[in-house]
């Protein structure tokens, strides 16, 4: 986050916070790992995954230190903020490997801590180093690092972007109620309450079909109109944009000078202390996204994919810690963005998921302009919820994934009932994703994106030996390791 964008107060609360977890480092090494995604990505899952693993010597070849034998124990241990809510492991797991149901999406922010105890790599390691790394987990949800941008926009600048956008596609139909009514009230009339609530009721449904399966749109902000939480029917939360609003200043007392202060008190109330309290402290961080999802929805969710990654990443200032910048301004030096649910697909296309994620990220990088150093890009599944093989059809060998779609899914006009298991070809990915995203780019009528048949099945059934249940299987949940921390067990 640019400086400008904090002032020099919270620049100073910011530094007074990262000295502290410093001090307590050179006793305790830790390192704060941010866990977000964007809408149904699987933040909760792969958090599950990533300690179930760890905790039950998980299949993870590629997460060296543990592949070397280095690791000596894993275990959790009490989270060092006392007023952060744990994020609860045990109730996640139990949905995920016993009732075999995916668990409740992230709603809040909360916070785990893993402890790792090792043997360092090298003489002088063992030598120096304690041997211990503690991993706080901090999850918390995309909208919430969406709002990040809004530090540096005024009221009129937001309206401005917000309604442009929404005039666009097929925003312009989900928007309609809300611009209308919008549109039909005078910014310069007395403030009025009621009418207040009237259009940020509008505004949040709109927000809210943006989002729906139907759409998956991913830039939302601001994000707590989605899950407001404790703040829900607060001033904070009681404002939109409005149009044509031209440059004269509101005069006080009317409903511009009220919409205005509301925008500000949602960056003073929300925004502000989430940056300074959790996100200005993380050393590194992993962005989930769904691109299958979006590529199933057309050519329109996908470049606003892209969007919502260039906001994001812009968020970011990736790069070396120097002890200066970490103990004043802390920089996360690792991002990685992940795309999940590699599992609904055939392996065939696991590396043209990773190659449009990485195309898409490129772009985003591109377009604002900021160097990729410390950013990587993969293809994951957190839980790998089907098997493969291959069907002949037609007198050809078609690739398939196995398993077991939840209750109620439908395929081909069957319904089916969450225990029988079925065979679905999902479709390929085009070997170059160059092609997806030049439709993307288009706003002339274009051939549908290619169809992938997208199924959603329930988590795997893990057998029990000995008593003991079998790790969580995945795909390159151990890569995801070895990128995000690997390197602090050398």
């Amino acid at each position: 986050m640019p400086p400008s964008l904090t002032s020099f107060k919270d620049d100073a609360l910011i530094a007074l916070d990262n000295l502290t977890d410093r001090a307590t480092g050179l006793v305790h090494p830790t390192i704060r790992l941010g866990v977000t995604g964007l809408s149904r990505a699987g933040k909760t899952v792969f958090i599950s995954s990533l300690v179930h693993n760890l905790l039950h010597g998980g299949r993870l070849p590629l997460f060296e230190a543990l592949r070397s034998g280095r690791v000596s124990s894993v275990r959790l241990e009490p989270q060092p903020d006392d007023a952060i809510p744990r994020f609860q492991y045990e109730d996640h797991i139990q949905a995920l490997v016993r009732e075999r149901v995916w668990p409740d999406s992230t709603r809040a922010i909360s916070e785990l801590r893993l402890t790792i105890e090792y043997q360092s790599a090298s003489g002088w390691g063992r030598l120096f180093s304690a041997g211990r790394l503690s991993i706080d987990i901090v999850d918390y949800p995309g909208e919430w690092l969406l709002d990040l941008p809004l530090l540096g926009q005024d009221y009129r600048s937001f309206s401005q972007a917000t309604v442009e956008l929404a005039s666009r596609g097929v925003r312009r139909e989900l928007a309609e109620q809300w611009l209308a009514l919008a549109k039909s009230v005078d910014p310069t009339a007395p403030a009025d309450e009621m009418t207040a609530k009237r259009l940020a009721e509008a505004f949040a449904a709109y927000l809210t079909a943006c989002k729906s399966d139907e759409r998956s749109l991913s830039t939302l902000p601001p994000g707590r109109f989605l899950m407001p939480g404790d703040l829900d029917g607060s001033p904070a939360l009681t404002f939109a944009p409005l149009p044509n609003l031209g440059d004269a200043r509101f005069e006080k007392g009317t409903l511009g000078a009220m919409m205005e202060r509301r925008f500000e008190a949602y960056k003073s109330v929300v925004v502000k202390p989430f940056f300074r309290e959790h996100f200005a402290r993380l050393d590194r961080q992993i962005v989930l996204i769904d691109a299958l999802q979006a590529l199933n929805r057309g050519p329109e969710a996908l470049a606003d994919l892209e969007r919502a990654l260039s906001d994001v990443l812009a968020c970011f200032r990736p790069g070396s810690n120097s002890i200066l910048s970490s103990l004043l301004g802390r920089r996360i030096d690792k991002v990685l963005v992940a795309a999940t649910k590699a599992d609904h697909l055939h392996h065939e296309s696991h590396d043209r998921l990773e190659a449009l994620t990485r195309r898409l990220v490129d772009r985003a990088i591109h377009r604002i302009g900021m160097s990729g150093a410390g950013i990587d890009v993969m293809a994951i599944a957190s839980v790998r919820a089907t098997r493969e093989g291959t069907v002949r059809h037609g007198g050809e060998t078609l690739p398939v994934i196995t398993g077991t779609p939840i209750a109620g899914e439908r395929i081909n006009g069957e319904t089916f009932d969450g225990k029988r298991k079925t065979a679905v070809f999902p479709g390929d990915l085009p070997e170059k994703p160059d092609s997806l995203l030049k439709r993307s780019d288009s706003h002339s009528e274009e051939p549908p994106l290619p169809h992938l048949n997208i199924v959603r099945f329930r988590p795997p059934e893990l057998e029990e030996t000995g008593g003991a249940t079998l790790s969580v299987p995945h795909i390159r949940l151990d890569r995801a390791l070895e990128f995000l921390f690997g390197d602090r067990l050398a």
